[in-house]
């Protein structure tokens, strides 16, 4: 019976300790944190980038084609992570190889066909 409590004991060590490192984290940031230097300088630090003062308003619009090929590299990079250990697999698969390879194939058949679909959408169009 004292190992069962013994593995409760674990874990409520586990957890305080997660929620001790959190809490040291946050108590870290507001101590390290610039904004005890706001009233110092007079005004309140602007987003600048590279050095140089903001010109118009923040606010800009960003063309959908970057989410796009972002959104391609990650299903393509989803793609990359289930190859790699279906490969592995594959090996030691011994009777069942011919399925293993048959399901991949039309996983990679379904993944292969959206190129086409996106290049007759123009997705891949860079303009």
């Amino acid at each position: 019976m004292s190992e069962y409590y013994q593995a409760y004991g674990t874990l409520v060590a586990l957890l305080v300790a997660g929620i001790a490192l959190v809490a040291i984290a946050f108590l870290l940031g507001r101590l390290v944190s610039p904004s005890r230097a706001y009233g110092r300088y007079g005004e309140k630090p602007i987003a600048f980038e590279s050095g140089i003062d903001p010109v118009g308003f923040g606010w800009s619009q960003t063309n959908i084609r970057y989410y796009m090929f972002a959104f391609m590299f990650v299903i393509f990079d989803v793609e990359t992570l289930f190859v790699f250990p279906w490969a592995v697999y594959l090996e030691q698969a011994g009777d069942d190889q011919g399925f293993v390879l048959g399901v991949m194939l039309v996983f990679l058949f379904f993944v292969t066909v959206t190129l086409p679909y996106e290049l007759k959408k123009g997705v891949l169009k860079w303009v």
